[in-house]
């Protein structure tokens, strides 16, 4: 079999991703048919850099979800006579798989296009949910210290600001160290940030429905249940069924992750909060007696959505460029995980003589980011709007 040309290539990588254009299809019919009736998320349809942005986001995102069905070859596999294989290049063997390597390979015989599509998993498997779990930490702290104000206030930004003074490249090295892992450090903290998130429910739900209590304690009971069975395991793999759990590289990664954003989005929602507690709807909630965590989640928080979902898809964009910079410098979740800066790390070396090994991973981390940033500039012209 000869060698296929850019166009094949181009015609079988389109095949390949069918499963990724039929999900987009079907999702952007579903979103226009219905779009007048989804409020904000609605609304992003009226805005072309919006829909760009949220379709590159969302190709990435089926892309992992439906990767078993997309990639060609196993990611990790070697294949002989097929080291820094140019695109195109048949295998000399088969043996009834995918006979070429649609993006060439690697310097160790590995599929590019499997290792980039499989990388975008590895990715979005860490930086949404690292994401929202530092908003709910940020979000927790930062709207008593922004509306009650004192040396609580005080306190609270004294810590922010000393977590910012470190230089965030140095930060996150010092916390994804390979000696770290050996202390009890990252199972402290993962010990306290992940329990904010099962007290920020709590607190949220208590907080709407204390005037009723078979919901509040339907509601707050069953946050509880799951949110500590989640959070055993996470936090200290003791999930005894053995569905929730992180290894320690990953925890490791998840924890610096959360820890570095964590105080940014505090400071967000504090200058927010001080701003919105002298409107005259917070004034009315005051006058009708309502408690202060209702006042704080259930009459700021709502107002402060606009500024707050444009910063949590610009902060999933940072978390994707630092979780590439963690594994360009060999410190991600595992040495052998095809997360795509560990990739672009090892097809650098033969950067100018083989470029597709880098240059694949480097577009698509490139592409995932550039989407999160349209959909913001999107979601926040809509919200200026609402």
């Amino acid at each position: 079999m000869d060698p296929l040309s850019w166009l094949d290539i181009l015609g079988r990588l389109l095949v390949q991703l069918l499963p990724v254009w039929l999900a987009l299809l079907v999702l952007f019919a579903l979103s226009i048919g219905f779009k007048r009736r989804l409020g904000l998320y609605g609304k992003l349809f009226d805005s072309a850099v919006g829909m760009i942005g949220f379709a590159l986001v969302m190709f990435w995102v089926f892309a992992a979800l439906f990767a078993n069905m997309i990639i060609t070859h196993d990611p990790l596999a070697q294949f002989s006579g097929m080291r820094n294989a140019t695109p195109g290049t048949p295998l000399r063997d088969p043996a009834g798989g995918y006979e070429v390597f649609l993006l060439g390979g690697d310097a160790l015989a590995r599929d590019v296009f499997s290792r980039m599509i499989i990388g975008a998993r590895e990715v979005l498997r860490i930086a949404p949910f690292a994401a929202m779990i530092s908003f709910m930490i940020g979000i927790s702290l930062g709207l008593p210290a922004g509306y009650i104000g004192g040396r609580l206030d005080t306190g609270l930004t004294f810590v922010a600001n000393l977590v910012l003074a470190f230089p965030v490249i140095l930060l996150f090295f010092l916390l994804v160290a390979p000696e770290i892992q050996n202390t009890a450090i990252p199972r402290v903290m993962a010990g306290i940030l992940f329990l904010m998130p099962v007290l920020f429910f709590t607190v949220l739900l208590n907080a709407r429905f204390f005037t009723q209590p078979l919901k509040r304690n339907l509601y707050v009971g069953a946050v509880l249940v799951i949110g500590l069975w989640a959070y055993s395991g996470l936090a200290f793999n003791a999930d005894p069924f053995g569905i929730w759990g992180m290894s320690p590289n990953l925890l490791n990664v998840f924890v610096a992750v959360v820890f570095v954003n964590a105080p940014t989005v505090f400071r967000i929602v504090r200058g927010i909060t001080m701003d919105i507690r002298t409107r005259d709807y917070v004034s009315a909630a005051q006058t009708r007696g309502e408690g202060p965590w209702y006042i704080m989640l259930w009459e700021i928080l709502p107002n402060a959505r606009g500024p707050l979902i444009v910063d949590f898809c610009l902060r999933i964009g940072y978390t994707t460029i630092l979780l590439g910079t963690l594994g360009f410098f060999g410190l991600g979740v595992a040495p052998e995980s095809p997360d795509w800066g560990s990739t672009i790390n090892q097809g650098r070396r033969l950067l100018t003589v083989y470029p597709h090994a880098a240059l694949a991973p480097a577009l698509a981390l490139m592409s995932l980011v550039l989407g999160l940033n349209l959909l913001a500039d999107g979601l926040r012209e809509e919200s200026l709007k609402d």
